[in-house]
């Protein structure tokens, strides 16, 4: 690793990190007067026993594990199959390409925007409209971010439609690097199409998917933006749909608690740190194997 990577690390990564577990140890709020006070693992120990603050945390967990259960499959999936559809020799795939990627550099403010309105719980709502239209009126206007049984998933959808673009370009960049004679040589073969993909593509991209997949699990676990927009200007279910790091930033700027935020960064740190690491050893082992 050189000397800049590290330095990088040492200072986003590494420092911050250290400074969280300090203050999780003090009693820290936003212009107290008094010395913090050292409470020791207390914040810890609450995150797990204490209902008031295990409740909120616990929850949070869970719709981040929901969230990162459905987006890694099913956005990696996609990306995998929009980058083979693109990869044809086919007249347009430039205008294709541009136009499925368009959705990554918009900013996730105006995403989130633009499926607000999406999502409006009236029948002014675009998906309640389409869903009026196709029913002849029989279906009645949904709260799609309000329900607790549809909020997570109206996050989840635009998640993916904003990011499978970006897993799309990369594993897109992966195939163009596969020799066009391994697809001959199968051809010659009598391989058919599936086991030209199974055999020659999916190997072809091994390191790639891999790498994808763990691109695609830190994405999935960060998620914070869309959120915190659809949560405030939405009126989004905030039980369904809130994530660790929308508490943490909650318990700093609405109840100016420093030490509580810290203590669930931390935690929630150490928790994606195991799960990358398991991840890359089960990826690991499944390709040398």
């Amino acid at each position: 690793m050189s000397l800049p990577a590290i330095v990088g690390l040492l200072v986003f990564v590494a420092a911050p990190f250290v400074v969280a577990i300090i203050l999780s140890f003090f009693n820290v709020h936003i212009g107290q007067v008094r010395p913090p006070q050292f409470l020791g693992a207390t914040y810890y120990i609450r995150l797990f026993t204490d209902p008031i603050y295990s409740g909120p945390f616990l929850r949070s967990l869970l719709n981040n594990f929901t969230f990162a259960i459905v987006v890694i499959p099913v956005q990696t999936g996609l990306a995998l199959a929009l980058a083979v559809l693109l990869n044809s020799k086919l007249r347009g795939m430039p205008v294709f390409r541009t136009f499925f990627f368009m959705p990554v550099v918009f900013p996730m403010a105006l995403v989130a925007v633009i499926w607000r309105l999406i999502f409006e719980r009236s029948d002014s709502g675009l998906l309640n409209a389409g869903v009026h239209f196709i029913t002849a009126g029989v279906a009645p206007a949904q709260d799609w971010l309000g329900s607790s049984a549809t909020a997570m998933g109206s996050i989840i959808l635009l998640s993916i439609w904003q990011g499978v673009g970006f897993q799309m370009i990369i594993i897109l960049a992966a195939l163009q690097e596969i020799p066009p004679d391994r697809y001959e040589a199968a051809q010659l073969d009598r391989a058919n199409a599936w086991q030209r993909f199974r055999n020659v593509t999916v190997p072809g991209i091994r390191n790639t998917l891999i790498f994808v997949i763990l691109l695609t699990t830190i994405y999935a676990f960060r998620v914070y933006d869309q959120v915190y927009i659809l949560i405030k200007t939405a009126s989004a279910n905030q039980d369904a749909v809130q994530t660790v790091l929308y508490q943490a930033t909650s318990a700093v700027f609405d109840q100016n608690n420093f030490s509580l935020a810290s203590a669930i960064t931390v935690v929630f740190f150490v928790i994606i740190v195991a799960i990358t690491l398991i991840q890359r050893a089960l990826l690991r082992q499944r390709n040398e194997g």
